[in-house]
């Protein structure tokens, strides 16, 4: 019987378990946004998961939305990871890292001198970002043209190359949370009239594109990419037929034979149901020319969702978010059906070992 605890292998990576720790965004890389010996402990810490998504990593300069986030674009980036990873295969873990580019939600404070955040449009979220000073508006974007999105395929291909040099198992693309991918997905935000706006066909051919790159990279049994149907994460209105858009996509990245697909039900750390939407279908789609890979759902998932969604067959791994942040043993405590750390909310962003790495495990 398939349960939460059993194995399973999700496209070229064997997970010990079906519990997947989820990207959370920490803030504590040291200068160069280098991953240091904060982040070697806290994922070394949680390797008892079948598979741990690192915190989200920028591609290149122009990716950065958040203060102190690590990237994956420079030979230090690459080394400090490289240690990261060592921990966590040496305590019998998985790991893979999650590309990340934010597009319009930064801060020019962020970005190389001269730069402004780029976007399918150059519409401005309102939303706010972490910066030096605190939370900040994020800036005006500008739309970025098409002869520039071969350079935005090219940084991912380069980062997910500079992610295996690192010792990590695959990728997770980020598609999701009202990012640059999604951004392009979306008509409540593309307003674009070239090759990459109008059809939903257009506006899914970034996203489709960065795949088809990251798989030519690092082969598709390494790569995982994660979505949001009907998420409003940072100020991304809902799409005019989300089912529709997403059903496509999901149908042209199922003959790539992707390690995985995850999907965030509902509003991003809110409710489930908030906006009605077919996952189902899409799942059904997916594993239908891809029956090898992994089907992973999240949000707002406690122990006894989590079973019975494996147990039903509705998916195959299941990603908790804050339960990892204050339970390295989580997986643990899920199987013992023990009680959970409360998580210290003000340390989630910035700051040092306090809540992070100072979490007690079970006797």
């Amino acid at each position: 019987m398939q349960t939460l605890f059993t194995p399973f292998q999700a496209g070229d990576i064997a997970l010990a378990n079906r519990i997947v720790m989820a990207p959370l965004t920490r803030n504590r890389a040291l200068p160069g946004r280098i991953p240091g010996d904060l982040q070697r402990e806290y994922y070394r810490q949680r390797a008892s998961a079948g598979l741990i998504v690192t915190e989200a990593s920028q591609i290149s300069p122009e990716g950065q939305g958040y203060l102190d986030t690590p990237g994956i674009y420079s030979a230090e980036q690459v080394a400090g990871w490289r240690r990261v990873t060592d921990a966590v295969h040496a305590a019998g873990g998985k790991i893979v890292i999650q590309l990340w580019h934010v597009g319009r939600i930064s801060h020019v404070s962020l970005l190389p001198e001269g730069m402004v955040p780029v976007s399918s449009s150059a519409r401005a979220a309102n939303a706010k970002t972490y910066t030096a000073k605190g939370f900040e508006a994020v800036s005006a974007p500008r739309a970025l043209r098409s002869d520039e999105l071969p350079r935005i395929v090219a940084d991912y291909r380069a980062a997910a190359r500079n992610a295996i040099a690192a010792g990590f198992d695959g990728v997770e693309v980020h598609g999701a949370n009202g990012y640059l991918l999604e951004q392009f997905l979306r008509d409540s935000l593309n307003d674009r009239s070239d090759a990459y706006g109008g059809t939903i066909a257009n506006r899914a051919r970034l996203m489709l594109e960065v795949m088809d790159a990251v798989v030519g990279e690092i082969g598709a049994g390494r790569t995982g990419l994660r979505l949001s149907p009907v998420t409003p994460a940072n100020d991304l209105g809902q799409d005019s037929d989300a089912q529709a858009l997403y059903g496509h996509v999901v149908e042209k990245l199922a003959p790539m034979k992707l390690a995985y697909l995850h999907l965030i039900e509902g509003a991003t750390g809110g409710p489930r149901d908030a906006v009605p939407f077919g996952f189902e279908a899409l799942r059904r789609v997916f594993k239908a020319a891809n029956p090898a890979g992994a089907w992973m759902v999240n949000n707002g998932y406690d122990r006894a969702m989590a079973i019975a969604a494996v147990e039903q067959g509705r998916a195959d791994l299941v990603a908790f978010g804050k339960p990892f942040i204050s339970n390295p043993d989580l997986v643990r405590r899920l199987r013992e059906n023990a009680a959970l750390n409360e998580p210290k909310r003000e340390t989630f962003y910035g700051g040092g070992a306090a809540g992070y790495t100072d979490y007690p495990v079970l006797a």
